[in-house]
């Protein structure tokens, strides 16, 4: 089964809230197969911050090393302002250069190509020990593109693959494409098209997410039969 946790948000216990950091309950995060720490409402916050930063690292270390034989994944999130903070980037690197000999994997993500840029850590540690890269559409930063080239090490192909995307695609049809390089032997634009149900699983579109919000409060709170409702009118 599934779990998610966010660390940071109320747990209503006993008539009262309380927060699952200071709850009195053991919890068993080892066995989690899905664990979501939230740090929106810390990340400035110079006491919590390093803390539960700290208590991230150390719970996804703990499961990579302990969990035998099992594929781990730690994903950061738009986290470049938080972990480039005194006393994290050295924690950041020691992760991405051991997590590879337990069988896992470490993933960043960020909208933002300023963060790859200017970032120490990510020129030090992260791009020289990622395999794999993906980028989205960059036509917005053609005009700094010759220095994600060079921090990259993208060839003149992979470049001219990654300014393409996006340009050509077919009429009527709702699709995107990322460019997906492997360790520079392999490289190619790729077309990702989901269902209506994905669509708006995952739509970051605020008038579409209130759509379904409202869809969902006349339902009794069934998101999924929303979904499919939202889905079907889609297709009709």
């Amino acid at each position: 089964m599934w779990g998610f946790l966010n660390v940071l948000e109320p747990y209503y216990k006993g008539g009262e809230y309380d927060f699952l950091l200071n709850f009195d309950t053991q919890l068993d995060l080892l066995n989690k197969r899905f664990i979501v720490f939230g740090l929106d409402n810390i990340k400035d916050n110079k006491v919590l911050f390093p803390i539960v930063t700290i208590i991230i690292m150390e719970t996804f270390i703990n499961k990579m090393r302990r969990l035998k034989g099992i594929r781990k994944m730690i994903l950061l999130e738009e986290a470049w302002k938080a972990i480039s903070k005194e006393g994290m980037a050295e924690y950041l690197k020691y992760l991405f250069k051991t997590v590879r000999k337990f069988f896992g994997e470490a993933v960043v993500v960020t909208q933002e190509v300023e963060d790859i840029i200017s970032s120490s850590i990510v020129k030090g540690t992260i791009i020289n020990n990622s395999d794999c890269k993906i980028l989205l559409d960059q036509r917005k930063y053609v005009n700094k593109f010759d220095e994600i080239q060079a921090l990259l090490g993208l060839t003149d192909k992979e470049r001219a693959q990654i300014l393409s995307i996006n340009l050509s695609n077919v009429p009527g049809r709702k699709y995107k494409e990322v460019w997906i390089g492997l360790d520079g032997a392999q490289s190619a634009v790729y077309a990702t098209e989901v269902s209506p149900e994905e669509y708006y699983c995952y739509t970051t579109e605020e008038t579409e997410k209130l759509e379904l919000q409202r869809l969902t409060e006349k339902l009794d709170g069934n998101i999924e039969l929303a979904i499919k409702q939202l889905a079907e009118r889609k297709r009709k």
